[in-house]
């Protein structure tokens, strides 16, 4: 992952106070099982962007043929989930009697509430053939009145998100609405997520309509009010800064924003809630085998210790 790029290694532009670029998040790298993903959020720098509280940049990982993804069932609860990839499958499977592969372009969208249980792994076929592996996994904080809300998924096609395109730019709104237009996804609470590839020479504006906003850069080089970012950067926007974004080489990122949370949230494994005695009864809940189980997925992921 590059920080700022040799051409540009300090950028005092971005310590000025109109400076569009707030904070830079560099991810961490973390290891699941035969998998690595860059954690994006949550940062030291930076807990959430908007009610984003978690955000995985998951790959890119090549699979030989014989092996594959496998994130046995384990419980969430307080969060909705959005899984977007941009290479490979991911089989999922829920303890509402779900089960969906998704495929690049296309959403999972899935609202634990009170709790659901749910598993990711690689479909039969990709295990047999093998398959690079690459996407974006969020979590998105329900508002307190909806945490004890009852479970729900739901998959959207990539031929279901509305896509603009014009000048060398392609946006395909996601979830929420931005960019004049409004996805299918219905969500819980005010927010966007767009993903766009910008070709060589091109550029786009950001519209200051939520107050806070991020760009992800997936792929390729941008510049920002001459400041130059690269692949695996998070550039969390100051509210109320309209900006550019410029490509000399090409790139393709997620902005996603929306406004504040209702209140701080509690993160422990893959509990998410505004109260901590909700999470300590999710932890005894799966110690008890209170859960529902994955039907056809029959591993768990035990309790973590600390």
């Amino acid at each position: 992952m590059s920080r700022l790029t040799d051409t540009d290694p300090d950028c005092r532009r971005l310590n000025e106070p109109e400076a569009p670029v707030e904070t830079i998040i560099i991810p961490n790298m973390r290891d699941i099982g035969d998998f690595s993903v860059r954690r994006v959020l949550p940062a030291p720098a930076r807990r959430a962007v908007g009610p984003f509280i978690f955000f995985d940049h998951m790959g890119p990982t090549t699979f030989a043929p014989g092996h594959g993804l496998d994130i046995c069932p384990h419980p969430h609860i307080g969060l909705s989930t959005l899984t977007y990839l941009y290479e490979g499958s991911i089989l999922h499977r829920d303890s509402l009697g779900f089960k969906q592969l998704i495929t690049p372009g296309a959403i999972n969208w899935m609202t634990a509430g009170r709790g659901i249980v749910h598993s990711e792994r690689s479909s039969e076929q990709a295990r047999e053939q093998g398959q690079t592996l690459m996407g974006l996994q969020m979590w998105v904080a329900l508002p307190k009145a909806l945490e004890q809300c009852a479970a729900q998924f739901q998959h959207y096609s990539v031929s279901s998100l509305p896509e603009l395109a014009a000048d060398g730019v392609k946006v395909r709104v996601v979830a929420g609405e931005c960019f004049g237009v409004h996805a299918r996804l219905e969500t819980h609470s005010s927010l966007f997520y767009a993903d766009i590839t910008v070709e060589p020479g091109r550029y786009i504006k950001i519209d200051a309509d939520y107050i806070e906003r991020a760009i992800y850069l997936v792929q390729g080089v941008i510049s920002v009010d001459d400041c130059t970012f690269g692949a695996g950067q998070m550039l969390v926007l100051k509210p109320g800064a309209e900006i550019i974004v410029h490509s000399s080489s090409g790139a393709a990122f997620a902005v996603i924003g929306g406004e504040p949370l209702d209140g701080p949230r509690h993160l422990w494994w893959n509990f998410v809630a505004s109260d901590r005695e909700l999470i300590e009864q999710a932890k005894a809940d799966w110690r008890d085998g209170k859960f529902g189980r994955v039907p056809g997925d029959n591993e768990l992921i035990p309790l973590p210790e600390s």
